[in-house]
């Protein structure tokens, strides 16, 4: 006995994959791309986060994101500065998505689902790792190399690389 698929059954499906992306490193880059291949839309929200005091200001941060993903289908970009569970609930998104390159990121990436999760019983937290070779970069030693003049264009994707040229 054969069972019939129903490919009249119409599953939109979108999710948002937030953060400070100061700036955008080839590691994000690559949890975009999962998400892409998961998800019919994907909606990157770039986080004003002025209590992390950041290099690129949020306009910055906001251009090379959208640069960085021009070519990615499905994938929009916007800033906010409100709780994301706000920016979900405004979106109609009920799914977060968040990567994990180590052990380290574990701890405080569980506590922020579990926080969300509640404020909005309706939102979960889809956590993606990035392959192995962009399992070490982070925006953090990104911006340290940048600050002491080192070679960091191997780790931010190459239309970021322009933006912060011009």
């Amino acid at each position: 006995m054969s069972k019939e698929v129903n490919t009249t059954m119409n599953s939109y499906k979108k999710a948002i994959y937030s953060g400070t992306f100061d700036p955008i490193t080839n590691g994000h880059l690559d949890i975009i791309k999962r998400a892409a291949n998961i998800f019919d839309e994907v909606i990157i929200a770039v986080a004003k986060s002025e209590l992390k005091k950041p290099m690129f200001s949020h306009e910055q941060r906001v251009q090379f994101v959208k640069a960085a993903t021009e070519n990615i289908q499905g994938v929009s970009v916007l800033g906010f500065d409100t709780l994301l569970v706000d920016l979900a609930i405004d979106l109609k998104v009920n799914t977060i998505i968040r990567g994990l390159r180590a052990v380290s990121d574990f701890e405080f990436e569980l506590q922020m689902g579990y926080a969300n999760s509640s404020i909005n019983k309706k939102i979960e937290t889809l956590y993606l790792m990035p392959t192995l070779e962009n399992a070490f970069v982070s925006s953090t030693i990104v911006r340290e190399i940048i600050r002491f003049n080192g070679k960091f264009e191997h780790l931010v994707p190459p239309r970021v690389v322009e933006c912060m040229s011009l």
